[in-house]
């Protein structure tokens, strides 16, 4: 009998990965460890042997969704450039036909689940709150970049889970004109 080549970042990778899929797609409460483990090809022991818990394994999940600038990017170089770079993410990632297997979706599937929130509102303040912070000048810093980010949940909700039809056929170009108009007012100081 062959023996099998163990590989611990490819197992941890194929078990971060289903579990990202899993969790987005059926929030933190509609999934157990055994189905994460099942659909990465591993054993439910062998899953909480790398993360401890599946909360330790959404926590991780949530960390390696919010970590990348896929819609506040990293140093935009000007307010107008935040708002208007920002509003283009938004208008790409909520297009139709787009992947929506993504943050917004994380956080609406899981955000009922109280110890589920507070992962993701640590997930944010560390990665996509954290960007936004440090990309705004002036006083309410932090009030105001949760404002900015008020505004994207909102608008990825009723474009693309609503499916609101003025969102869903607007002309992408001009709707990130008049989303970067709307972010301007909460990034300029």
């Amino acid at each position: 009998m062959e023996k099998r080549t163990r590989n611990a970042a490819a197992t941890r990778q194929a078990i971060l990965d289903s579990a990202a899929t899993a969790f987005t797609r059926h929030g933190y409460d509609g999934v157990g460890v055994r189905e994460i483990a099942a659909e990465a090809g591993v054993t439910a022991m062998l899953v909480n042997r790398y993360f401890g818990s599946k909360e330790g394994l959404f926590a991780e999940v949530v960390d390696t969704v919010f970590a990348p600038p896929t819609m506040v990017p990293n140093d935009p170089g000007s307010s107008v450039e935040l708002a208007r770079s920002t509003a283009e993410a938004l208008v790409a990632r909520t297009a139709p036909g787009a992947e929506h297997l993504d943050p917004f979706a994380l956080l609406l599937r899981s955000a009922a689940n109280p110890r589920a929130a507070g992962i993701m509102r640590a997930g944010i303040e560390r990665h996509v709150g954290a960007r936004f912070v440090a990309n705004l000048d002036g006083p309410d810093a932090n009030e105001r970049a949760e404002l900015g980010l008020a505004l994207l949940a909102g608008v990825w909700l009723m474009r693309t889970v609503i499916a609101t039809p003025g969102l869903q056929n607007a002309q992408q170009q001009q709707l990130a004109e008049r989303l970067s108009e709307m972010l301007a007012v909460v990034v300029d100081p």
